[in-house]
Formats: C-alpha cells, sequence, structure tokens
C-alpha cells in the first residue's frame, strides 16, 4: 500500500517531542522561486511578513530539517531546498553539492524572497554554501550563524557522512531506510529520524523507497570518500570568504559524535575572525538542528535581537 505523504502534518509530533507550546498549525506554505535560467527552487515560508532568517540545509536533507527550529522560534523565516534536493531543481552542476553554483542560486531567491533578513544560518554544505554568498552577495548577510562546519572540513572528518550518503539507492522497505538512518545517527530519537525520512524520501511504484536526493545522485558529492587521492574537498578557498566578510559570524560546533568540526578548525577560525563567536552544543554531532533544536532556535532569536 502506498504512503500517502502530506508534507505539513507532522508538525504537531515535534511540539510534543521537544515540549513546544502547540499553538495549531503554523502559518507555513511551500513556494516555487523561478531561477534566470529556467530551473526553480523550492522552499518553506514560515509566518507572516518579510523573512528574518534565511535557513539553508546541509547535503542529502531538505527544508523540513528545521522544522522544529522554526516551531520553536516562531518568527518569518525561509527555508530552502538546495539545488538537487528537496523539491527542488537540480544544480548547475547536475546534482548541487557545490557551494558556489549554489549560492548564485540561492542568491537570486533571496534577493525576492528575504531581501531584509537579518540572519542567514548555514548548515554542513548549506554552512558552505553561505560562506560562498557572504563572497558573491554580501548586502544579502546581514549576519552568519555556521552550524557544524568551516572550511576546514576534510575527508577524514566527514568519512560518516560519505558512508551514509553513498549507500544503497533504493531500499525494499521503509523499516530497512529507517534502520540504517537509526545505524547512523545516533545522537538521534527514533521518532524524529523517521518524521525526517518521511520527508526526504519517497515510495517507488514497486513499494521500495528511495531518497529524493537521489533523483540527482550524489556521486560526485564533496564528501565522496574514493581511495587514495588528498583529504582536502577542495573548500580551503572559502577561508578568504569568512576573513573578507564584514558582518558577524557566529560557529554552532556539536561536541558529541559526529561532528566534522575539529579544534583546528576551531583555532583557525579565530585567527582569522577573532570577533567570531563559538557556541558549542555539547549534547549535538553534526545535526545540532536535530539533535538540539530548541537550543538552536534560542541562539538564533538572541543573534536576531
Amino acid at each position: 500500500m502506498a504512503y500517502e505523504y502530506d508534507e505539513f502534518s507532522m508538525f504537531n509530533e515535534n511540539c510534543e517531542e521537544y515540549g513546544i507550546e502547540w499553538r495549531g498549525l503554523p502559518v507555513v506554505r511551500r513556494e516555487s522561486f523561478p531561477l534566470a535560467d529556467g530551473r526553480h527552487l523550492s522552499g518553506l515560508l514560515w509566518g507572516q511578513g518579510s523573512p528574518e532568517v534565511v535557513l539553508i540545509h546541509g547535503g542529502a536533507q531538505n527544508a523540513h530539517t528545521w522544522d522544529t527550529v522554526a516551531l520553536a522560534l516562531n518568527r518569518p523565516l525561509l527555508a530552502l531546498d538546495l539545488p538537487g534536493h528537496g523539491h527542488s531543481d537540480p544544480g548547475r552542476d547536475g546534482n548541487g553539492i557545490g557551494p558556489w553554483t549554489n549560492a548564485e542560486d540561492v542568491a537570486q531567491v533571496i534577493r525576492v524572497a528575504a531581501p531584509t533578513a537579518k540572519l542567514v544560518v548555514g548548515m554542513s554544505l548549506g554552512g558552505l554554501t553561505t560562506m560562498a554568498l557572504a563572497r558573491i552577495a554580501p548586502e544579502l548577510v546581514a549576519k552568519i550563524l555556521l552550524v557544524d562546519v568551516t572550511p576546514g572540513v576534510d575527508k577524514e572528518k566527514s568519512k560518516h557522512i560519505a558512508d551514509f550518503v553513498n549507500g544503497p539507492a533504493t531500499f525494499p522497505s521503509f523499516d530497512e531506510l529507517l534502520e540504517r538512518t537509526i545505524a547512523f545517527n545516533p545522537t538521534r530519537t527514533v521518532s524524529g529520524l523517521r518524521r525526517g525520512i518521511l520527508h526526504n524520501a519517497v515510495q517507488l511504484e514497486d513499494g521500495s523507497w528511495a531518497w529524493r536526493y537521489a533523483r540527482h545522485r550524489m556521486d560526485d558529492s564533496p564528501f565522496s570518500q574514493a581511495e587514495g587521492g588528498s583529504n582536502d574537498l577542495g573548500f580551503g578557498d572559502l577561508w578568504d570568504a569568512v576573513s573578507e566578510y564584514p558582518g558577524p559570524i557566529c560557529e554552532a560546533r556539536g561536541m558529541a559524535k559526529g561532528s566534522v568540526v575539529g579544534d583546528d578548525d576551531i583555532a583557525e577560525l579565530l585567527r582569522r575572525r577573532p570577533d567570531a563567536q563559538v557556541v558549542e552544543f555539547q549534547g549535538s554531532g553534526h545535526s545540532i538542528q536535530g539533535d538540539e533544536p530548541v537550543a538552536l532556535a534560542q541562539l538564533i532569536a538572541e543573534l536576531l535581537n
């Protein structure tokens, strides 16, 4: 029997799990934003009025990764699906894993949908995209919050991500997909992972399941673990974007297993930007928005004030 997916039907579960007051169904809608070359980016517009925050997810994720954060924050915001992810069209490079090309697409959307945003929050690939965005369109980036990422991420630090993303293309059942996801996400709750899968996977006609991002398979992922070669993922040029960015920067660092940010990365961040704020999340791995979403929402609210 095919699963009938309603992307706005599970918000009460998010609130119940994390002790957020249920105010009834939130004001949220999906929008499709045209790009100059005819492609479209998809996103979720939360609340009423011009978005105060832009949220950009990590590789192999989608805009719904921010649902609990958005519910806890309760402010107007835009959560985007990166190119090649969620409901968005492919990226310029095919699968949507290049920070610089992603930034060019994201800039087009922010200019139209969130031109007065006070903060851009980027997690993992979304954080790398945010750094590139700050270089090519600094007028759109009043403040930056990086969620467990710096340009120092390399193959060794991100091996667990690559191992998960580069897994099977399809799964015979939802339970098998959930089982694998649980194994690779030890800091997340089973209920939260289940919701995440329902937002990030689709059931095929034969009853099997595939990730939404598998429509644009990430064989050339920046987190690829091909044997041999350099440990470098090629993001070093983004350090200069960090150095030259004129606005405030905050790093939310996961301190539990799974984080891709090392002490060396924080040292380099502070060397280049002594004014950067670093906030540690002791109970979080790489996905702070999944591990400690309410605490992350509190940090976002502080940065907005």
